[in-house]
């Protein structure tokens, strides 16, 4: 079997769908061997070219393996030269007007792209006559384009890969290959590009008589070519002419997808490639003076796709859109050219009358009502307010023909923000519309808020009359006001406070601080009065309980306005509108904490109103709650928008309004239902039931979150206020005690601890150190053996706020439980490590370990470590510090372990001992001895932490230049300088004649060392550690 005929067979075999599958492995094999054999793509080139020709999928591998050949430059010179002449022999065979032999499109996509390889090679050396190779094929000046189609198409789609291979700017390249692109195109520009850009004028001049397959792609060539070749050869009177016939043709209705739409397109976004030519402004508004633009422009505007069938389903959206491009592309380059200071006058004059005559078109697109064209020109509107902006800032003023420019944009903008007539609010089948619309509306109103920093007058009259025509066609009992037109007026209301408070807020000393605050204000008040809360759109009334949370400050100066929006929030977190009721739970609650002290007399009110709202109906989730429609109706949804009301009760229920007698009385009538709940649903949750279990989760959470409501103290948190009386902590005694009840027996359920350590959380103000007698059940509850490191992590993390919160009071229970909850931190620790996620959590789990240990040190807690009690688990403390500073592959860890320990030392190791610095002291007799807290501590110190600083930098994969890691060496280079302090001479004896000894360090390095760690500036010890460490590590 000679070489071609094994590689075909190779070919068909790995590449059939039936073949076997130990065949088609060694057939992958022996191609794999191929590509990399030397000349194994002198076969598969003979096998492209022979006559007949094999199968297609035999020649396109064929074709890729002398591909990758090429490119990878694995071809010497006269490989390349035989590689050209099979190729050009080949072309000359199937390409001609007679042969009626071309390839399929996929295969001369492959074609194309092995010559321009070919090209990349050898066009500046022995193939100068490339396009004119390609250019002969597809026909002479007579007939290109009419004789030989394929060949015509040939030779654009090479055109193209040319581009697409030295001067395409979105394809990352080394120096080396820009170096080499640039003079591939500088030789074309001196060659063959003028021969080029007349091939194309010949086939654009016969465009009507042609296959509009060629005229596409001729087009498609011309816009890429465009940016690197001289303008000159494109723009002129013949080509230019070409341009407009074909863009300017008329396409019948609905016909933007055949052939001649899309020729038209490609007219126009060639056109659009022209005038995007990056040039001198100078040469910019000659070149769109000669292509008389505007006339351009205001004919394909005229065209009836585009102004009869507006608003029509006859409407050419994708023409619409292409000539928004054209619009956009111009006005950016005369924007400009305005915003340069340095051009004379006279090209100042010619670009402001061109800007003139386009401002029109770019108006005219702005407002279409399609979404995609307007932002087509969103680029250019917004670099326009940009310069005008600039210049107002500037103190320079406005010229007036562009200042009346200003209101028809901002008019454009707010149409543009209403929602389209077509669309339906809260329609699930929607959602992608609904986000690309409010994506737009973002883009909006950036676009205000620059017009607001040109003419901050004009913005404000402007909405604030939007508001008031909208809010009094309302009251007036107009019925022709449509939901999308209040929408409106509210989004912009909404928005406008931005303006409103930029100076720090909508009042000062009890009035507005700014005119537009007063205009916020006034818009507010008839929010407030008008009947707009009586709309029975679901989106006007969010948009109004929105607008109401967002300005709280107007109802805090206006007081008496509060009774009237209650009113409306009470009717509309019992709307029968799911989406309405569940978002108002929230911003009820909102509401509510903001307010609650001014509510007064209305407290009571709010309670009795939404007290049937608190019932709790667990219900477990169903395979709708599981797919990707709204949340709305999702059961765990709704239970988390109905915490809010919990809260919010609590919120009321605790004002400075209501006596504590009636704040004790409310918490029982809230607490005591949701308690006997609890108790009825625990047993059935205890035999299994799914639902009970859920219940029994809700009711926990709901506990919680009213106690929150109650109480915004946290212990050890100054800005949180009073601490609750004792009075109303005791009426959260009892559903603390049915939480722990359940917790108990129902500790195996995670949703369970859970929930319980959610509420345990958010008790811990109301309850204050009334919960410390509870806290070894809390932890025996929270940390049973079945708990995860998650939960651990989770639970330290509470207990440092408890630690520090009640600190001079939980000694003795602390004192009780530190060993039974280490312990059970110790099993989390040795459980086994599998994936990624393990590795988080018990990353997590060492930090809140370390923490909860710090915050014991750091309040005055540490002798409940060393406590008889705790005694025995010292030991093992100690073990998982020194294993955890050895680790240097996790030095976030290794830090926080050295920081305990220098913690441990500057607390057990007495009081700080005077070091003698460089001879200094030598006075002192007697040697100070040290006096450890902890009788033997000193000695320990020094021998037990000291040489962990350099059982960490001695791991293989210490890397002392990573941040991390320096940041761990910072830590032990303390704790080294800590030791000294506590142990004097005998830390300078040990470290001179056995630690450092130890390492192989010599008697001058050693002597160096001890001194510096001697220096009172700690931070000069750790400079000189931190340089230490990595001169002795190699670095």
């Amino acid at each position: 079997m000679d070489a071609q005929t094994q590689v075909e067979s190779a070919i068909e075999v790995a590449f059939s769908p039936t073949a076997d599958p130990n065949l088609k492995s060694q057939a992958y094999t022996f191609l794999e061997q191929l590509r990399s054999d030397a000349s194994g793509w002198q076969v598969c080139l003979a096998l492209f070219v022979r006559s007949p020709p094999p199968s297609e999928v035999v020649r396109h591998v064929s074709l890729e393996v002398v591909n990758n050949a090429v490119q990878s430059q694995k071809v010497d010179q006269q490989g390349l030269e035989y590689a050209k002449d099979g190729l050009k022999d080949y072309i000359q065979r199937r390409y001609t007007s007679s042969s009626n032999q071309a390839d399929v499109p996929a295969l001369q996509n492959k074609l194309t792209q092995t010559l321009t390889y070919l090209f990349a090679s050898l066009y500046g050396s022995t193939w100068t006559s490339f396009f004119d190779d390609f250019r002969s094929v597809a026909g002479n000046s007579e007939n290109l384009g009419l004789a030989n189609p394929a060949g015509t198409l040939l030779y654009l789609r090479i055109l193209r890969s040319v581009h697409d291979e030295i001067a395409d700017v979105l394809i990352p390249r080394t120096q080396e290959e820009q170096k080499r692109n640039n003079d591939l195109k500088d030789l074309i520009r001196r060659g063959d590009a003028a021969k080029i850009t007349n091939s194309w004028r010949e086939i654009l001049s016969r465009w009507r008589q042609i296959d509009l397959e060629i005229v596409d792609l001729c087009l498609r060539c011309v816009s890429r070519w465009v940016s690197w070749t001289d303008i000159s050869l494109i723009v002129n009177p013949d080509m230019l002419q070409c341009l407009w016939d074909v863009a300017g043709q008329e396409v019948p209705p609905n016909a933007s997808n055949t052939d001649q739409g899309k020729v038209r397109v490609s007219a126009i976004f060639t056109l659009t490639e022209i005038v995007a030519k990056k040039m001198p402004p100078a040469d910019k508004i000659e070149l769109l003076r000669f292509l008389n633009l505007t006339n351009v422009l205001a004919q394909l505007v005229a065209t009836p796709a585009l102004s009869d069938y507006r608003s029509t389903s006859k409407y050419d959206t994708d023409l619409a859109e292409t000539v928004a491009k054209l619009v956009n592309t111009a006005a950016f380059d005369i924007i400009k050219v305005l915003d340069n200071e340095s051009i004379d006058n006279g090209i100042r004059s010619d670009a402001e009358e061109l800007f003139q005559l386009c401002m029109p078109f770019l108006l005219r697109f702005f407002s279409d009502e399609y979404d995609e064209i307007c932002s087509t020109v969103i680029p250019s509107i917004s670099d326009l307010l940009t310069m005008f902006r600039k210049r107002a800032k500037a103190g320079n003023g406005l010229p007036a023909q562009h200042a009346q420019m200003l209101q028809p944009i901002l008019d454009n903008i707010i149409v543009k923000m209403k929602y389209d007539e077509t669309a339906e609010w809260g329609a699930e089948d929607e959602g992608t519309d609904e986000a690309e619309f409010q994506d737009l509306r973002k883009r909006l109103h950036v676009l205000e808020q620059t017009i607001a920093g040109v003419n901050e007058g004009l913005f404000m009259q402007t909405i604030s009359q939007l508001v008031a025509n909208t809010f009094n066609s309302i009251d007036v009992g107009h019925n022709n006001v449509s939901w999308r037109e209040v929408d409106l007026a509210l989004y912009e209301m909404f928005l406008f406070g931005e303006l409103a408070v930029k100076n720090g807020g909508l009042y000062h000393k009890g009035v507005p601080t700014s005119t537009a605050a007063q205009h916020l204000v006034e818009m507010m008040s008839k929010l407030v009065t008008s009947n707009l809360s009586a709309h029975p759109h679901p989106a006007i009334q969010l948009q109004y309980l929105e607008i109401c949370v967002r300005y709280y400050h107007f109802f805090e100066h206006n007081p008496g306005m509060i009774p009237r929006a209650l009113e409306n929030f009470v009717r509309f977190i019992h709307s029968d509108h799911a989406k309405v009721r569940t978002r108002s739970w929230y911003l009820f609650y909102r509401f509510i904490k903001q307010l609650r002290t001014h509510l007064g007399a209305d407290a009571t009110t709010v309670m009795q109103s939404i007290g049937d709202l608190l019932h709790i109906k667990a219900e477990l989730p169903t395979e709708k709650d599981d797919d990707d429609s709204s949340d709305v109706n999702d059961s765990d949804a709704v239970f988390t928008s109905q915490l809010y009301l919990f809260e919010a009760i609590g919120c009321v229920a605790s004002t400075t309004h209501i006596p504590l007698q009636d704040q004790t009385f409310y918490a029982r009538s809230v607490l005591d239902p949701l308690i006997s709940d609890l108790n009825s649903a625990v047993p059935a949750a205890g035999g299994g039931d799914e639902q009970a279990v859920l219940q029994v989760h809700h009711v926990i959470m709901a506990i919680g979150t009213v106690a929150k409501g109650f109480c915004d103290w946290m212990p050890g948190v100054s800005s949180a206020g009073p601490p609750p009386a004792s009075e109303l902590s005791a009426q959260f005694h009892p559903a603390s005690e049915a939480i722990l009840a359940a917790l108990e027996s129902l500790r195996s359920s995670i949703h369970i601890r859970t929930a319980a350590r959610f509420s345990f959380s958010r008790m811990l103000g109301v309850s204050g150190a009334r919960i410390l007698e509870q806290l070894p059940r809390w932890i025996d509850g929270l940390l049973p053996q079945t708990s995860t490191r998650d939960e651990m992590a989770t639970f330290l993390r509470l207990l440092d706020q408890v630690v520090f919160g009640f600190k001079t009071e939980i000694s003795s229970i602390l004192d009780s439980l530190l060993t039974p909850l280490l312990q059970r931190v110790f099993t989390g620790f040795s459980e086994p490590t599998t994936g990624t996620d393990d590795m988080l959590q018990l990353t997590e789990l060492k930090s809140q370990y370390l923490n909860f240990i710090l915050v014991i040190l750091n309040n005055d807690l540490a002798s409940v470590i060393v406590s008889p009690t705790n005694q025995g688990n010292f030991e093992s403390l100690l073990s998982t510090l020194e294993h955890f500073c050895r680790d240097a592959n996790d030095y976030a860890t290794a830090r926080l372990s050295f920081s305990v320990l220098t913690r441990m030392t500057s607390i057990w190791g007495g009081p700080d001992l005077p070091i003698a610095v460089n001879g200094a002291d030598a006075n002192l007799t007697p040697t100070p001895t040290p006096t450890p807290a902890l009788p033997g501590f000193d000695s320990f110190a020094m021998t037990r932490f000291s040489p962990l600083t350099w059982t960490l930098i001695s791991s293989p994969s210490f890397n002392p230049k990573d941040a991390q890691a320096r940041t761990a060496l910072g830590e032990a280079a303390t704790l080294q300088w800590t030791i000294l302090r506590k142990c004097g001479a005998q830390y300078e004896s040990y470290l001179a004649e056995q630690e450092l000894p130890s390492m192989g360090f010599g008697s001058d390095v050693i002597g160096q060392y001890v001194q510096k760690l001697k220096s009172a500036d700690s931070r000069e010890w750790k400079k000189f550690w931190t340089g230490f460490v990595t001169r002795a590590r190699g670095g």
